[in-house]
């Protein structure tokens, strides 16, 4: 079964950064997609960026060029860097791995 953790959410000014990370168990890691999503207050969940088991990286078009996705594959964790971030960008972040979520973590940007 797996299991995913979160952390690193928090509250940020605008421009600022802030790194997610997502640790895996459970399960093989490294032959798998990983992605990160959220959803903020009374909106649907948005996809907002992926890695595949090769490192090849997507994003969302409001997060390219601010946002990157990484993964260790030794450690069986996945990252999301944050950068410049805006008020826009709060949310509730979930990292996921083979039809499995994570519990999520609130990013919130306010000055």
């Amino acid at each position: 079964q797996v299991r995913l953790v979160e952390s690193g959410g928090g509250l940020v000014q605008p421009g600022g950064s802030l790194r997610l990370s997502c640790a895996a168990s459970g399960t093989a890691f490294d032959i798998y997609a990983l992605a990160w999503y959220r959803q903020a207050p009374g909106k649907q969940r948005e996809w907002v960026a992926t890695i595949s088991s090769g490192g090849n990286t997507n994003y969302a078009d409001s997060t390219k060029g601010r946002f990157t996705i990484s993964r260790d594959n030794a450690k069986k964790a996945f990252y999301l860097q944050m950068n410049a971030l805006k008020p826009e960008d709060t949310a509730v972040y979930s990292c996921y791995m083979q039809h499995s979520w994570g519990q999520g973590t609130q990013v919130t940007v306010t000055s």
